[in-house]
């Protein structure tokens, strides 16, 4: 994650007090960066997911859909859940 990104999208948020929970919150936020957030180049898929992206479906319902966030519920990632 570059710098600027992690300045505007996450520290502009906190109040770091420490070198600890700035190190916990720079952590969290390459985590959510490099495995979570979606990526235009590969149709909004995280990159650590698979080759294929999952197949098409036409209506997901909203008990489909699952939410997992990372500090405090500034970085969010949703995913379909099996069916």
């Amino acid at each position: 994650m570059s710098g600027a990104n992690i300045e505007y999208e996450v520290l502009n948020e906190f109040v770091v007090v420490s070198e600890k929970h700035l190190n916990h919150i720079c952590r969290e936020a390459q985590a959510w960066y490099n495995n979570e957030r979606g990526h235009s180049a590969r149709e909004n898929l995280p990159p650590s997911w698979c080759e294929q992206p999952p197949e098409e479906v036409q209506t997901i319902k909203l008990k489909d859909v699952a939410c997992s966030t990372r500090l405090g519920g500034l970085l969010k990632h949703y995913w379909r859940r099996a069916a």
